[in-house]
């Protein structure tokens, strides 16, 4: 992911989210072969429709246009957040307490990158947030700088998201 496009598209795109009533919950930006690909997810509390994903992403196209943002041609996704959304900032750990998550680390911790398990605490401390995560009757405590990438644990065996 390019973290430059990145930091400019959300830029762009969260004051036009927050004057439709909605929020930002993540933006990615991929280089493909020949293309970008920008996918945003965005949310409200009543829920986002079609409409609303195609409002933004026409509005959003002019805007990235002007400022060619990313450079090139580029495709562009907007979507709701699903049940398996994404956890991007810090306040969407707060907000998923007590849920199952999936996080992907950045850097290993006792040999493995990659944990499912029930979010239990999130610590805010000096030196950054702290996420609490209990696997499998096994506690550990993840730096939040080191998540990669993280969404909430949706099973469709039992009808919705693990609290």
């Amino acid at each position: 992911m390019d973290d430059t496009w990145r930091e400019k598209i959300i830029e762009l795109a969260e004051p036009l989210v927050a004057s439709q009533g909605m929020e930002l919950v993540e933006a990615e930006c991929l280089r493909m072969k020949s293309r970008w690909l920008v996918r945003l997810y965005i949310d409200r509390e009543s829920g986002v429709t079609v409409d609303d994903c195609a409002r933004i992403s026409h509005e959003l196209g002019d805007i990235l246009n002007v400022y060619n943002v990313p450079p090139g041609p580029y495709n562009l996704e907007v979507s709701s957040p699903g049940f398996d959304r994404p956890l991007a900032r810090e306040k969407d750990f707060m907000t998923y307490r007590g849920h199952t998550v999936t996080i992907r680390l950045s850097e290993g911790i006792e040999g493995r990158k990659n944990f499912k398990g029930l979010l239990k605490e999130c610590i805010a401390l000096q030196e950054g947030m702290v996420l609490v995560l209990e696997v499998e009757g096994k506690e550990y405590r993840i730096q939040r700088s080191l998540v990669a990438k993280a969404h909430l644990e949706y099973d469709l065996s039992d009808g919705g998201i693990h609290t």
